[in-house]
C-alpha cells in the first residue's frame, strides 16, 4: 500500500487499512528494509576495511624493503676555521654530498642554519664554523 493509499485510509477510518494483518505487514516492510540498509552498510564497512588494510600492508612492506648492495651512511660534524680566501660556496663545494642534498644551495643553508649566519657571503677570516658531512664509516 502506497503512502497515498494509506493516507486516504486514514481520513475515512477505513478498517480493512488498519487491520493486524495490514500492520503486521507493514511493520515486516519496515524491519526489511532497516535489515537491509544494516547489510549494505555493514558490507561497505567491511570492504573499506580490507581496502585500507591492503594499503598499510602493502606501504609497510615497501617502505622497509632495502637492496642488498645497501650502505647506510651517518651524518657527523666536524668545525672548520675560515681562511682568508675562502667563501662559504667554496667550502660548500668541498664538502657537498649529492646523495643527501638536492644542490649545494640546500647545503649552505643548513651550514647557515646551524652557525646562525645570516649573510653567507659575509665570512671573517679565522672564524670558525660547524659543517655537516657524511661518511659510511660509523665512528
Amino acid at each position: 500500500m502506497s503512502e497515498a493509499m494509506r493516507a486516504a485510509a486514514s481520513l475515512y477510518n477505513d478498517p480493512r487499512y488498519f487491520s493486524r494483518s495490514e500492520i503486521r505487514i507493514r511493520k515486516n516492510k519496515i524491519r526489511r528494509a532497516r535489515i537491509f540498509r544494516r547489510q549494505v552498510f555493514l558490507l561497505c564497512a567491511a570492504l573499506a576495511l580490507v581496502i585500507f588494510t591492503s594499503i598499510l600492508f602493502a606501504s609497510t612492506i615497501k617502505s622497509q624493503a632495502q637492496s642488498d648492495d645497501y650502505v647506510p651512511s651517518f651524518k657527523y660534524y666536524k668545525t672548520v676555521t675560515v681562511h682568508s680566501e675562502d667563501n662559504m660556496w667554496s667550502i660548500a663545494q668541498e664538502n657537498f654530498s649529492s646523495d643527501h642534498y638536492d644542490g649545494v644551495e640546500s647545503y649552505i643553508a643548513e651550514i647557515c642554519s646551524i652557525n646562525n649566519i645570516a649573510d653567507p657571503d659575509r665570512l671573517n677570516a679565522g672564524e670558525s664554523i660547524v659543517i655537516p658531512y657524511y661518511s659510511e664509516e660509523f665512528k
